[in-house]
């Protein structure tokens, strides 16, 4: 595993908050829709819209035009293919999953991950909640749609991220995942990593901080730095889940986001 160092210590200067225009095109539905987007943006920050859309493009799930695929594309697809299958096959080691208690708790099904198996961009959480258990798909409930909110503030779409949990099965009530659970699942977490290849993760929340960076810090503590983490930035911030219950906390996470989206776009996220 490679050393997990802050990029920088220096403080973020304050800097004028922008977001992808086609977030807020005319083709984005209902006008109700659109006025939540529109205050979600305010209680975040952002104060301005770019209207350079280029960088979305990268890691999307989306394929290019016809006829406009640059020399090694289709290398770049078998390879997109290949990490498809990759995942698939750790889904399939996993199965049924009776590795530890959880199965025995009242566990309705594996809830192993979802998005884009080529993506620059994963968000990793703690583990799946009522909702989550009932679908098997990671972040579907309130937190969820607020998470879903929060990629879209910086251009991009849920498909063009990858979204999983450092735990596969729901702890009954909610609960913290305990250290032996931990252990038996978080290397099938590791793998999915490796498979991806992601330029940036995102920990969302003190549990997936702490068992990624492998420290006891707090999230208020850890969250506005950028770390090194298994060849990727690794960036963590607040759960979606806390936000829901300290609204206040919105304008820290669109600072971390910032920084997500220069790293994306290959700037220093200092700047």
């Amino acid at each position: 595993m490679k050393s997990r160092r802050p990029c920088s210590s220096r403080p973020s200067s304050p800097q004028p908050s922008s977001i992808d225009s086609s977030v807020c095109s005319p083709r984005t539905p209902p006008v109700s829709d659109l006025s939540e987007h529109l205050r979600f943006y305010q209680e975040l920050g952002v104060t301005g819209v770019s209207r350079d859309a280029r960088w979305r493009t990268r890691g999307s799930a989306q394929p290019p035009a016809p006829g406009s695929q640059p020399a090694g594309a289709a290398q770049r697809i078998t390879i997109a293919r290949s990490s498809a299958d990759a995942l698939a096959a750790i889904r399939a080691d996993i199965g049924e999953c009776t590795r530890c208690k959880l199965h025995k708790q009242g566990r309705t099904q594996v809830v192993f991950g979802v998005g884009n198996p080529d993506a620059d961009l994963m968000f990793v959480g703690e583990a799946p909640g009522g909702d989550e258990d009932i679908q098997g798909i990671p972040f579907v409930g309130r937190a969820g749609q607020l998470l879903t909110k929060i990629i879209e503030a910086i251009g991009l779409k849920r498909d063009d991220v990858y979204i999983a949990n450092v735990i596969k099965c729901r702890p009954p009530g909610n609960r913290n995942p305990d250290p032996d659970e931990v252990e038996t699942c978080e290397p099938f977490l590791f793998q999915q990593i490796d498979v991806i290849k992601p330029k940036v993760i995102v920990a969302l929340g003190t549990f997936a901080a702490k068992t990624l960076l492998r420290t006891q810090d707090p999230i208020s503590r850890l969250r506005g730095r950028v770390y090194d983490y298994r060849g990727a930035k690794l960036i963590p911030t607040f759960h979606p889940a806390f936000l829901l219950r300290s609204p206040e906390r919105k304008r820290d996470v669109w600072e971390d986001m910032k920084k997500v989206r220069a790293l994306l776009q290959g700037d220093d996220p200092e700047d």
